[in-house]
């Protein structure tokens, strides 16, 4: 009696083992993502708090680079699954891979501005035979700065430095007066020296000169085989980093502690004041298009080849 009262409590640890394994949560896909130092970093910080503390649906890896050429090779090469990327060098990706990534969201508008240590500058037409320096050599800020200028009949000299730290570098150091900066750098060198003032707002240089045309600088690609072999798990990474992009917008203090965190920013303080300036969007499905349609066609109306010698085609958006 007593070996059959065990074999049955036994059979019934089995059983509810059993049972849970069946009926438990669904195995987590591991997707790879990069994201680049600043807005986009930013957008992504609740998500990554998430995946520390076995919140987040999906099973990510985080990671965060200086450069967009440093992302490029790792997405072809299948090391990263998800980017965060310029949007013309999406575009040009596109082309040159024959459609091997696929646009999933738009995620910053325009964050550009030139800052000054000095006073000599209060309008794009100010910058006329001036030096300005910049990042972004082959890039969105390259091609954002060569169209201004021909609008604008601006002649100005702009030196190239690698990435926007070097940029912040020069300009602190006083080897610059003139720079062109993305938020958060902008917030983080007006903090470090109150001689650095915002000059020119690009974003309005660019509707201005645009005719109203959006200055959508930032966007995410997945690559289009990770994309069709695991649909459901990006449209969990959308979900998820739209949740992401709402909470940092709406709770500025908290993310920008987590911003410090995870060392995107040297601070919480300066992500304080640099996060309500960056424009940190999530623009998916139908809506993107219509959103950077004119900003594309600007560009290759400017240099085809800032798009990768064509516009994108249908394929190349997302829409689910």
């Amino acid at each position: 009696m007593k070996r059959t009262k065990w074999l049955a409590a036994l059979m019934a640890v089995v059983l509810s083992a059993s049972l849970l394994t069946g009926c438990g949560a669904k195995e987590k896909t591991k997707v790879n993502v990069a994201a680049l130092n600043g807005p986009t970093g930013i957008g992504m910080v609740q998500l990554m708090d998430d995946m520390d503390q076995g919140k987040a649906d999906e099973d990510y890896t985080f990671t965060l680079a200086g450069a967009p050429d440093e992302l490029t090779g790792k997405i072809t090469s299948g090391e990263v699954d998800i980017a965060a990327l310029p949007t013309n060098l999406a575009a040009t990706l596109y082309q040159k891979t024959q459609g091997q990534v696929t646009l999933i969201a738009l995620n910053t508008l325009g964050t550009m501005y030139v800052v000054e240590k000095g006073d000599t500058v209060n309008g794009i037409q100010d910058l006329n035979g001036k030096t300005v320096v910049s990042a972004g050599q082959g890039s969105t800020p390259q091609y954002t700065l060569d169209y201004l200028f021909k609008q604008n009949n601006v002649q100005a000299t702009v030196e190239y430095k690698s990435e926007h730290a070097e940029v912040a570098s020069a300009l602190l150091s006083g080897q610059n007066t003139l720079a062109v900066l993305p938020e958060p750098y902008v917030t983080n060198v007006m903090a470090k020296d109150p001689e650095v003032r915002v000059a020119v707002d690009l974003n309005e240089a660019w509707k201005q000169s645009a005719g109203g045309s959006e200055l959508v600088m930032g966007c995410l690609v997945v690559r289009t085989e990770f994309l069709e072999q695991n649909k459901d798990a990006v449209d969990t990474f959308l979900k998820e980093y739209k949740e992401s992009v709402d909470y940092v917008n709406a709770n500025v203090d908290q993310a920008a502690e987590l911003v410090a965190k995870y060392e995107i920013l040297p601070s919480a303080e300066v992500a304080k004041s640099a996060i309500p300036k960056c424009n940190i969007v999530c623009i998916t499905g139908a809506e993107m298009k219509p959103a950077i349609e004119g900003y594309f066609q600007v560009l290759y109306e400017a240099n085809a080849k800032s798009v990768g010698g064509n516009l994108p085609d249908d394929a190349f958006y997302y829409e689910k």
